[in-house]
């Protein structure tokens, strides 16, 4: 790819984040990103083939300019299991902070917008794979707790770190993010690991 057609792809994707953060996931069309980007109708179509690629590649866009990877080392890092449930927990529940806009507004328009429910699962696909990189490393340590499989305790953390799950302990409980964050972790040590008080 070109450096200018990788401007425009990047002039595109953060006028699709910032429409997001403005607008909602309903009123993200394809036309009206064209003009937030100050390019034509076809010049999105020429990077992105749908809506879909394009939300998805978005909120993508949106995780690489948070500094997603660089937030996930320490729990990719871990040398045990504990340790690395933890640390996922700690940077879940520090990220959802900082994506909540983008990711209620996705929210709010998947239930009658096929686009960003794609985007949206696609996200959500993502949270589950750490879910499972954390799970499995408490089994390979014989840490999980013995009523669980990996599956359905990946299940279970996936549940528990849902962003309606934040959104409901933070403004309906009035949790403070710290709060959210510490107690979090001790819901899923309480929940998975072997040996932890319930």
């Amino acid at each position: 790819m070109s450096r200018d057609q990788s401007d425009t792809r990047s002039r595109i994707l953060a006028a699709t984040a910032r429409m997001l953060e403005r607008k909602g996931g309903q009123g993200v069309r394809m036309g009206d990103i064209a003009r937030e980007a100050g390019v034509s109708r076809q010049a999105v179509y020429l990077h992105f083939a749908s809506r879909t690629e394009l939300l998805v590649a978005a909120l993508r866009h949106v995780d690489e300019s948070l500094g997603l990877e660089r937030r996930l080392a320490p729990s990719r890092a871990a040398t045990g299991g504990r340790e690395r449930l933890c640390a996922f927990v700690a940077f879940w529940a520090g990220y959802v902070p900082d994506i909540h806009v983008f990711a209620r507004a996705i929210l709010l328009a998947r239930a009658s917008d096929a686009d960003a429910d794609a985007a949206w699962c696609d996200r959500m696909a993502a949270l589950r794979d750490g879910c499972q990189a954390a799970v499995a490393a408490l089994a390979g340590d014989g840490a999980l707790r013995s009523h669980w499989t990996p599956e359905t305790a990946t299940d279970a953390l996936w549940a528990l770190l849902q962003v309606p799950m934040w959104e409901h302990l933070r403004f309906a409980c009035g949790w403070s993010e710290a709060e959210t964050a510490e107690r979090w972790q001790t819901m899923a040590m309480d929940m998975l690991v072997a040996g932890q008080s319930r």
